[in-house]
């Protein structure tokens, strides 16, 4: 993995914890939130404090911080933010096609965890469940960007966010979404 750069952005929901490499936005965590500091597994994680403040010349992670505070600016003002950050999305082939999903899901738009896995198998002709779905939402490494809170149970219902359930709840009532 190479070295990342991170820093903390004060969001109205509390610190999230942004990371970069010079690929792109690898990380955006809750401070104490599931699988905090990894990249899709416990083996792919930031090691020790996340607190890494990298060289003042490590230019292409400083753009992408930039890039991923001006995006959570937007969004927290209640903005659809046009575009993103470059994302480098780190884990297994079946989390990444996950989190691509995740990534069509229009802001103010909800779907579940069995919608999102009949889309996977439709799309990638491979066969899957709502749990296994679940557990790469899960791993989501980062927050809000890819838009994991946008994920309901099959009944609708609020369920698991590595953030908690109450961030989960303010970012949906943020973005205006009917469930």
């Amino acid at each position: 993995m190479s070295a990342m750069r991170t820093e903390t952005y004060e969001s109205p929901l509390g610190g999230l914890v942004l990371a970069a490499d010079d690929d792109g936005l690898a990380g955006a965590w809750f401070a104490g939130q599931r699988h905090y500091g990894e990249f899709g597994s416990v083996r792919r994680a930031l090691a020790g404090d996340l607190e890494c403040p990298g060289n003042a010349d490590d230019e292409a992670q400083i753009r992408v911080l930039a890039q991923a505070r001006a995006w959570l600016d937007a969004y927290f003002a209640g903005d659809n933010p046009s575009g993103q950050p470059p994302l480098h999305l780190m884990g297994t082939s079946f989390q990444q096609r996950v989190w691509q999903l995740l990534l069509e899901i229009p802001c103010g738009q909800t779907t579940t965890y069995g919608a999102l896995a009949h889309e996977y198998e439709r799309r990638f002709d491979a066969r899957t469940s709502a749990r296994a779905v679940g557990g790469a939402v899960g791993r989501n490494p980062i927050s809000i960007i890819v838009p994991c809170h946008r994920v309901l149970g099959a009944d609708g219902a609020i369920t698991g966010y590595a953030g908690g359930v109450d961030r989960k709840r303010a970012l949906l009532a943020l973005e205006g979404a009917k469930r």
